[in-house]
């Protein structure tokens, strides 16, 4: 039985189509369990054709969509998020408010306008932040959905810790030498006004009068001699 799931905002449709096995019926559900992927579309607001695609575009694009809002959300940059594989889908930044979806074509997508040809070059779409997490939203409704191939679950794990420590060592080696050129300047402002010191003359030292006069009285007195008896 052919089964389709709608995931609709305002800005982003997404389309998954597919089977369902008779064995993965189960009476207690009300909806039937997709659980084999047949097609995907995902509409964006601003384009005239869908992107389309099998199972591995599905995977790729949910992979990289979940991924880059990480990375946006958190402000550290996850360098493995930012591989070139072909046949696969990445988000990168423009600016603070423009995001640009690439597809790249490949073999395992034959037949759907995404991968028709190896050398088809990519698919490359702007969208606004407000398009990117209409698309995260739809994205996060699919995962939310336990009937739709339930096997596939996001592919999110803690950023190591190499990353984040590395942006911090640059902020921590960068932090000593602006303090120390600022420093250096406030130092270099405050020597600007300290005045230029005059030179003090040094007191000299009082002669004490009296002493002075009685030496110089014994410096000047003649010598008495004793006189000769006749």
């Amino acid at each position: 039985m052919n089964i389709q799931r709608l995931y609709s905002l305002p800005n982003c449709k997404l389309i998954v189509e597919g089977l369902s096995n008779a064995n993965d019926t189960s009476p207690t559900e009300a909806r039937p369990l997709l659980s084999m992927l047949v097609n995907v579309e995902c509409y964006l607001a601003g384009t005239e054709q869908p992107l389309t695609g099998g199972r591995d575009f599905f995977e790729s694009l949910v992979t990289a969509v979940s991924a880059y809002a990480q990375e946006f959300l958190s402000k550290v940059h996850h360098p493995l998020a930012h591989r070139q594989v072909p046949g696969s889908v990445q988000l990168q930044k423009v600016d603070d408010n423009w995001h640009r979806l690439t597809v790249r074509s490949g073999l395992e997508d034959q037949g759907s306008n995404i991968g028709e040809s190896p050398n088809q070059p990519p698919i490359q779409i702007d969208l606004t932040t407000v398009q990117l997490f209409d698309l995260v939203e739809a994205v996060d409704q699919f995962f939310a959905d336990s009937q739709t191939l339930p096997e596939m679950s996001p592919r999110l794990s803690p950023i190591s810790k190499r990353f984040v420590t590395s942006s911090q060592i640059v902020a921590k080696q960068a932090l000593p030498t602006a303090v120390g050129i600022s420093s250096l300047a406030l130092a270099a402002i405050a020597f600007f006004f300290i005045p230029v010191p005059t030179k003090i003359p040094q007191p000299h030292p009082q002669s004490n009068p009296t002493r002075s006069s009685s030496n110089s009285s014994t410096r000047t007195s003649p010598i008495s001699k004793p006189l000769k008896s006749p």
